[in-house]
């Protein structure tokens, strides 16, 4: 009995299935969410069925959908059955001739019996022609006129015969120049007819076809079922290639401010083929395309080679980049208590930034921006302002006169950890100018960031090797050196500065080498890196001496780059 009744279940399902009405749709997109590669489209669609089995038929949209994401909503007493993605492939529509202009058909009508009449002119001229030429040729090739036969016996026959072939061919030469001039001015008309007729038949094929319907059309086909008559909306996503954004900072920075300006931007691209008509955009950190499996560790098995081919491996590198980061946080809105207090402020005009809501995930973070955009389906990048917010700094000088004998003004920019960032590069403005360009990776930022403005010419550095205190002396097998040096800051600015003075001493791994430090004006000294760093504070005009000494013991037999 269970067997009977699920038979004819299923019998009644593919009736219905069958006998399912097809109702199609308009859809607009009215929210997008970029991700740095891909979008996710949302689209909106109204519908009105009739009781029973529906096909619901969403077309104009993309072409790239990435089916697996497709996701379906739906309001009303309806139970939506499927769902899915595919292609459309429409029969071209043929137009009747009858659905072309009257004059057209009637131009084309005319001439195409006006080409059949010059053909006929144009063969009766030629057939004329051919006659003439034929009767030139006889009159040429008569025995008479080539001197042959009894004519050359009788002066009169020949002298007749001369007259008779002149006259004759200049006769048949009048009629074949005057039908030789027909023939080419019927010719020439005859082009312009076919030129003629050769535009209306173009026009003819371009409408026999319904440009619209010659290729493939995306759709998304949902299949509900009713009790009754049933109106509601739809709401559907799905992911697309083929979109993304480019991030982009602006760091401009003004030391009498204390704050360092950021302005976080996306450059937003599409070629999804359709075009994104006034749609709000939520701008994506995340990824995905990107690989969201954890890895899996397997047993690590550790065997002696059978031999080795290299005794030495290069020890890892490590470097410390100041310029690796900005932060950003939502900028605090002014309250008013009064209209007359809001008045008497002064008040810049809005800017995207003040329509930007940050929605963070555990993952990602989503930037919603409550503006409409249009990005057409050309490739083309559109700025969309993410976020501008002024960030506490700390402005420092930093010199290295071993390497370059310059001091530079750096931004100490502080509370990184709350930093939603993306590697990007980044542009540099310093009191209003440009400085150039940068590279900020959250990857490898530390909880402050050190922004370099460039040099500033009025911070004098120096940096001497004192000989006369440099020495060399060899005891046993061992040689051991001094070095002596001598570095000189002078502040020729007007106010005040705060100076980060950085040096190196040596240092070894090899137990044979001994490195040792003699004088180092308490420098605040890292021996596992070697860093000697001298923080002090410059009046205006005043200058500072600091002096570094050091000695290398080692083989007298070997050499050692010092």
């Amino acid at each position: 009995m269970k067997k009977i009744i699920g038979i004819l279940g299923m019998i009644g399902l593919v009736f219905f299935a069958q006998a399912a009405d097809e109702e199609i749709v308009k859809s607009t997109i009215n929210n997008v969410t970029v991700y740095s590669q891909g979008a996710q489209v949302f689209r909106k669609a109204n519908y009105s069925i009739k009781s029973g089995i529906t096909k619901i038929i969403i077309d104009g949209v993309c072409k790239s959908i990435d089916a697996k994401s497709l996701q379906v909503k739906a309001t009303g007493n309806v139970v939506i059955l499927d769902t899915k993605y595919t292609m459309f492939y429409p029969k071209p529509e043929e137009v009747k001739m009858e659905g072309l202009p009257l004059k057209i058909r009637q131009d084309i009508a005319r001439l195409e019996d006006s080409l059949q009449n010059m053909n006929y002119d144009l063969q009766i001229l030629n057939d004329e022609i051919a006659v003439l030429n034929a009767t030139k040729t006889i009159l040429s090739n008569n025995g008479a006129i080539k001197g042959q036969g009894k004519v050359n016996d009788s002066i009169g026959l020949l002298k007749e015969a001369i007259e008779y072939y002149t006259l004759k061919m200049n006769e048949i030469n009048s009629k074949l120049s005057v039908l030789n001039k027909k023939r080419n001015d019927k010719n020439k008309l005859l082009g312009k007819m076919n030129d003629r007729l050769s535009e209306l038949m173009n026009f003819q094929n371009k409408n026999q076809l319904n440009p619209k319907n010659t290729g493939p059309i995306p759709q998304i086909i949902i299949t509900v079922q009713a009790a009754a008559a049933t109106i509601g909306k739809i709401d559907l996503s799905y992911l697309v290639s083929g979109a993304g954004w480019i991030p982009l900072y602006d760091l401009r920075s003004e030391i009498s401010s204390g704050q360092v300006n950021l302005n976080y931007k996306a450059n937003v691209f599409q070629t999804t083929g359709t075009d994104w008509n006034d749609v709000r955009l939520t701008i994506s950190t995340n990824n995905p395309y990107q690989n969201k499996t954890l890895p899996t560790l397997h047993p690590w098995y550790v065997d002696y080679y059978a031999y080795r081919s290299n005794l030495y491996q290069a020890a890892p590198v490590t470097t410390n980049n100041m310029n690796t980061g900005i932060m950003y946080n939502q900028a605090e809105k002014k309250g008013y208590e009064s209209e007359k207090e809001r008045i008497k402020d002064e008040v810049d005009a809005f800017t995207s930034n003040d329509f930007v809501t940050v929605v963070d995930h555990l993952i990602s973070a989503e930037f919603v921006i409550d503006l409409p955009y249009t990005i057409s389906s050309n490739g083309e990048q559109h700025m969309v302002l993410i976020k501008n917010v002024d960030l506490k700094a700390n402005y420092k000088y930093y010199t290295v006169p071993k390497m370059d004998r310059s001091a530079y003004l750096v931004a100490q920019i502080s509370k990184l950890d709350e930093l939603q960032l993306v590697p990007a590069k980044a542009n540099i403005f310093f009191d209003g100018s440009y400085i150039g360009e940068t590279y900020l990776d959250p990857s490898s930022l530390s909880d402050t960031m050190n922004l370099s403005l460039g040099k500033d010419p009025n911070i004098i550095v120096k940096r001497t090797l004192l000989k006369q205190e440099c020495k060399e002396k060899m005891v046993g097998n061992t040689i051991e050196k001094t070095y002596a040096y001598l570095i000189e800051v002078k502040n020729l600015k007007s106010t005040t500065i705060e100076l980060m003075i950085q040096d190196q001493m040596p240092i070894t791994q090899n137990a044979d080498i001994t490195i040792e430090m003699i004088s180092n004006d308490k420098a605040d000294y890292n021996e596992i890196t070697g860093l000697l760093e001298w923080d002090t504070k410059l009046k205006s005009k005043d200058s500072k001496l600091i002096k570094l000494v050091y000695s290398a013991k080692y083989n007298k037999d070997k050499q050692v780059a010092l």
